[in-house]
This record gives C-alpha cells, structure tokens and sequence, in this order.
C-alpha cells in the first residue's frame, strides 16, 4: 500500500495564548489519534515552528474525548518488509521525540484518554505530564504484544523516568495503567478531574513562564534503601530475574520481550543518547521482522475486526440490552451475571433453588473482592456493581427483561420445557439465548413459541476470564436477534464469533479430535505429562489436551465425543479409555479428582499416578516422539478445520477460526491461530502426515478429510 508523503495539515492546530503555544492534535475523520507518516510529518512542521516562534512554553492537548494518541499506525508497521524499511521508519520516529525533548521551552502534555505506544513516548519527551482521572485514561507501552519492542525512545526513556524495576513492569508485558498509578510510579506529574483538565494544564505553563521555570524534565530519583541497591550496584540482579520470569512464561516462543530487556540492560545509564536510540533501533527491526509479530498484528487486527461488525449483514443493527435475565445460578451462571454486572447491565438471576442463588450472588462477591483486594476498584464500586444483581425463584421481574440468557441442565427435554415457559413470562419481542456447549440450537428452538427470537450465546468457562463468545445461529434465528446477541457480547468485553449450528459449534468441534487423539496417544502408552508438556513448552499451549480436558470436565467431554460421534459415525472413534474413565468417578478439576492432582482451592498440582491403574493401563514407556504427539493432535483438528470451513460453512473466513481459537482455547497467539498455523506449515505437508500416521497407526480417523486435499491454503 502506498502512503501520502505529505504532512496532514489538519492533525494538528497550533494557536498562541500569550506567551504560551497551545497545540491540539486531533485527526479529522478519525475515532483515534494515531502516528502515521503524514501525522509525524506535520508534528516535525509544528515543532519548527515552536523553536523558531516566541513561545515561552508549551501544551499539547488532544481534541478526541477519550483518546489521547493511541500509538503508531499499525497499518504502516504491518507494510513494513525490509530492515531498511523498518530503520527508516522507527529513525525518523525517534528524531522527532527528540525534537519534542530538545524543545528551548517547557513541554506539557495534558492526557485525556488512552496515551499507548508512540503517545506514552511522546509524553515521556515532554516535560511535564499531566493526567485526567477519567477511567478512560491509560498509559502505558502495549508493543509486546504486537511482537515488537517500544521503538521510539521508551526502551530507553521510561527507566530512566521512574526507574528500573517500575519500568520493565510495564514495557515487559506490554501493560497500560490508570493515570493514578501512573502518577505513583512519577511517569505523571499531576491528576485532575476531567473538567479542569484544560485549566489546569494553562494554568501550570502560565506559573511556568512567570516563574522563568525552564526544562526542568522530573527523573527518577530512587527511594528507599532496596530501590538504590535494585537501580544500582544490584541492578544486574532486576536484569537476571526478569530474564527467568519472561523464559518461564513464554518458554522462548517470543523474542520481543528478552529485545526489550536487553535494550534496557544496555541503555540504563548510557549517557550517549543516539547510541541508546541506535541500540534500540536495532533490536526493534530484529523483532519486526519475525514471523511472530507478523503473527501477532494478524491477531489484532482480528480483535479490531470485531469492533466493526454487527454480527449479521447490511445495514440490520442488534438491540441495546440493559436489563439481562440469566436462567440457573450454577457456575456459568454466576459468571455470567457478574460479567454484565460489572459493564454496567442490570441483572435478573433465576433459579428454582435459593441456595443456588446465593451460591452464583457469592461467586460474583468473591471476583469483585479480588479486586478491591487489588484495589482495581473501591468498595462503594463494588456495592453499586452487587446493586446491579437481583435474584428470584420464579419469574417475577422477567417481563421488564430485553433478553435471557439459559444456563440450566445440559438435557435437550428440559431446555425447551424451560424455554417456552421463559418465552411466555417475557415480552412478545424479548430475546432467549442459551448457553449450550452441545446441543442443537435449532432443535431447541422448537420450545420457543417465536423462534427468530432464540439463538444460541454459549460462554467458556471460566466467563470471568475467557473472552470468546459463540454466538450461535439457529435455522429460524432472525438477523436482529444475533445481532443483539452479537452486540451484547461486545458490552460485556468479550469477541463474539457467530457460528453455525452444528455439532461442537466451532471450537469444541475443532478440539474434541485434538484431545481424542490425546486419548489415543494415553492408550498406546504414551505419560500424560510427556504429552502435555510437548503441546506447553515446545509448541505453547496454555495447557495440554489432558489438563484441558480437566478443565472442561471428563464428563462433559465424554458426553460431546458421544454426540459428536452420533453424527459423524463414520469417522469420529472414542478411544477405550474414555468410557473406562467414565466409571472412575473421576470429573477433572470440578471435583478434584482427574489426570492431575488439585488443591480445594482448584489449583492444579501434579499428574495423579493412579490414573493408569485404574483406567487398565500399564505404566507409561513413551512409545512416540514429541513431534508425533504435536502433529497427530494438531493436524486433527486442521483436517476438522477443513470439514468445517469448507464443507459445512460453520463459519465464513478462516479469520474467525483464528480468532475463536485463540480466544477460546488459548491457542499461541504468535502462531496466529490455527488456520494461520497450518498455512505456515503446508497444507499439502499436513496431508502427508496424516495420511502417514493413518496408516502406522490404524488409525481411519486420522485419514485426511477431502476438503483439505482439495485446500491449498486456508488464507488465499
């Protein structure tokens, strides 16, 4: 893509208050500030003409309501392919901030809203901050997580702003904190209220000026006796402890984060700025041209796909919900009203049993608790979100209610039985949706006497900390009603994907063969940790298929295997083991009993050794390799991929499987889903090795499914 090389006029406004210079960036016809070329372009104009105008000082505001400047264009970065490109690109970047720090006056930046990425480096070669408390306001470095370091002088300014531990806290895991915090650790000087953001910010350059007060940028001074010792003579233990912190989290797969930590080891203290600026030019275009961050903005422009749909096509636009309704106070029940609650939706939680209901009321508590224990939010923040929250054993209230959320009984029968009584005690347009793993959609539907308005919403657990939501179309599901469940989703903060109705839906569809074949792989003598291990370490799984399957419940899998092969006789097997297992008694982590240990607080602890005895098995000889157990597991699911992309059209683009995958299972986001994955290593070499593996291990089900014989690729 090509760009305009000529500065964008209209981004930034520059007007005179006396001696004082106030600068407005706001990009027209944009939601959000942001740095491309023409923007840079015309902030080096501005900054021209401030050291060559009468200025005596000078603010920067933003004329966006919750955006301060929301980082560099990624767009740009995206179409950046060569070293060259990348060094031309983050230099003159870092000229710029230079030019905002060699400034002859005293620099404000008054923040209100997001200030990330190249904004948090901007206002850090600025010489004052000064922060809104709107909630909205969040600063911080995110560019780990698009597989690149910051680049234009962050690496090398923050430590030096508020030190080096504070510093390698957020640019290590790419973290934003709230202007409070910030105002704590010194990255701002001074937090107001919104209101008088503005006055204040004139206000202080006016003193400023009078005062004859001059470039007086506040660094970071430590304090107390362990900080000293930490930023100086024992500042090499920080550097050692952050390496093993970051290997122990990401097992090596991301090189951004250790760039990034050797760019601070080697630029804290340095006194030469354009050697620091060099040193960390040089490991930004080292991270920007792996495949991983390649990977990485693949997957965020996945989540900005989402931002922009509606979950149906044309111009047909979902329903604001504010009053939710949640049938059966269980675990997912419970998660689900605390999840609305806490974005603000008024909550109906019913069930037949009261001791159910203050169960679900508790299990909301407990994770508002946790954060006022981490004083995310203040105990009056807390009783106003419980506030939201009613309960009830019958279905008073339900008739005010825009939309109920089933969550009852895995048991087709009673659903729809439930169904229609819900139906019948709501208004005539009000909408149902269930929270199936399983069961059909549109079989259910038929307990709905207006069944364009039933879909399916089915959450993962645990709701609070998934953010995938599948939202299910039924045969008669109107537009409007996936729509609004589509919209709903996005208010409670999670990524819908609609999905088609099927069996497994997407997700469970596409795991159900990696953890059967899991299963295959116990059976023929393979350690559950050997296993589990290979998909964590090497490949970077969350967790493998035998903790996964824990995590989801024995029960609940052998259940969806048996569906799954109802329908699809002919090529889904269940391994002997699976049935076996159900006899144990054993339901994985939900009663603390599975293929690993567990704590009573639900910690996962080792695996259980007895698990082979009492499933018939022999004691583990690890019969396979590694990269067999990797590629039988994962190749699995591409082959179910295929079936479901191409053959039933469970979902549209490959771009939803990737995000469903993700955001549902925690596939490693630097591989960037699974479609992207199997691209990367060859349809056609995928082929090969199932058909391989079909044949060495009798195995039918691991014979390639037409559909991806036909496929070369997932992404065209």
């Amino acid at each position: 893509m090509a760009y305009d090389v000529r500065p964008l006029k209209e981004a930034f406004t520059l007007r005179a208050e006396g001696e004082i210079a106030v600068v407005t960036f706001d990009i027209p016809n944009e939601k959000v500030n942001k740095f491309s070329t023409p923007v840079m372009m015309r902030l080096k104009e501005i900054l021209e003409e401030l050291r060559a105008g009468p200025y005596k000082a000078a603010v920067f505001f933003s004329g966006k309501s919750k955006i301060y400047i929301a980082g560099a264009d990624i767009e740009e970065i995206k179409n950046l392919k060569t070293p060259e490109s990348f060094d031309q690109a983050v230099k003159a970047g870092q000229e710029i901030m230079n030019m905002v720090e060699d400034l002859p006056m005293p620099v404000i930046a008054a923040v209100n809203g997001a200030c990330v990425g190249g904004g948090c480096e901007f206002i850090m070669a600025c010489d004052y901050r000064i922060a809104s408390e709107d909630p909205s306001t969040r600063i911080g470095l995110p560019e780990i997580q698009l597989g690149i370091i910051p680049g234009f002088g962050g690496c090398v300014r923050m430590p030096r702003i508020i030190g080096l531990q504070a510093a390698l806290d957020i640019i290590l895991v790419g973290k934003t904190v709230p202007s409070k915090k910030a105002q704590k650790s010194g990255l701002i000087d001074r937090t107001v209220h919104p209101a008088i953001l503005q006055e204040e910010a004139m206000k202080w350059a006016r003193r400023l000026v009078s005062e004859g007060s001059g470039k007086r940028r506040k660094t970071f001074k430590a304090k107390g006796a362990v900080n000293v010792l930490l930023d100086g003579p024992l500042k090499f233990v920080v550097f050692k402890k952050a390496k093993e912190t970051i290997l122990k989290n990401t097992h090596g797969h991301y090189p951004a984060p250790l760039a990034a930590l050797e760019v601070v080891r080697k630029t804290y203290g340095l006194s030469d700025r354009e050697k620091a600026l060099g040193i960390e030019r040089e490991h930004f275009i080292e991270c920007g041209m792996t495949d991983v961050s390649k990977n990485l903005i693949h997957v965020f422009y996945l989540t900005e796909m989402v931002k922009k749909q509606t979950g149906a096509k044309g111009d047909v636009k979902g329903r604001d919900v504010k009053r939710l309704g949640i049938l059966g106070a269980g675990t997912m029940g419970g998660g689900i009203a605390y999840t609305a609650a806490d974005k603000g939706i008024e909550v109906r939680m019913k069930d037949l049993n009261p001791d159910a209901l203050s169960k679900g009321l508790k299990h909301a508590s407990e994770l508002w608790m946790k954060l006022v224990k981490r004083k995310s939010i203040d105990k009056y923040q807390y009783k106003q979100k419980m506030d939201l929250i009613s309960t009830t054993t019958d279905y008073s209230g339900f008739g005010t209610l825009d939309l109920v959320v089933e969550a009852i009984v895995e048991d087709m029968g009673i659903k729809q039985k439930v169904i229609g009584e819900t139906a019948r005690n709501m208004r005539p347009d009000a909408i149902i949706a269930t929270n199936t793993s399983s069961l059909s959609v549109t079989e259910m539907a038929k307990g709905h006497p207006r069944p364009e308005y039933f879909a399916g919403m089915h959450f993962f657990n645990p709701v609070n900390k998934m953010p995938l939501v599948e939202v299910i179309r039924g045969e008669k599901s109107s537009d409007e009603t996936v729509a609004t469940v589509f919209e709903l989703s996005k208010k409670m903060g999670k990524m819908p994907v609609v999905v088609k109705d099927g069996p497994g839906f997407l997700v469970n569809r596409l795991l159900l063969p990696y953890m059967e074949e899991a299963a295959f792989m116990l059976q023929e003598g393979m350690s559950i940790d050997f296993v589990d291990k290979a998909y964590v370490r090497q490949f970077g799984m969350p967790m493998g298929p035998f903790a996964l399957m824990d995590e989801v419940g024995l029960d609940v899998c052998l259940k969806v295997l048996k569906i799954f092969q109802k329908a699809y006789p002919d090529r889904v097997e269940i391994a002997p083991i699976m049935s076996a297992l159900e006899k144990t008694g054993r339901l994985g982590k939900k009663n603390n009993k599975g293929f690993y240990h567990y704590s009573d607080d639900g910690r996962r602890g080792e695996v259980d050794q007895s698990v082979y005895q009492a499933l018939g098995l022999s004691q583990p000889s690890n019969p396979h390799t590694a990269e067999e157990c990797l590629e039988r597991g994962l190749f699995a699911m591409v082959n179910e991929c295929a079936r479901a992309l191409f053959d039933d059209k469970i979902v549209e683009t490959p771009n939803e499987v990737d995000l469903a995958m993700i955001m549902g299972t925690g596939f490693p986001p630097f591989r960037g889903g699974l479609a992207r994955y199997a691209d990367s290593v060859g349809l056609a070499n995928i082929v090969t090795k199932l058909e391989k593996y079909a044949t060495e291990r009798k195995a039918h089900r691991l014979q390639p499914a037409d559909a991806l014989r036909r496929a070369r690729r997932f992404y065209e």
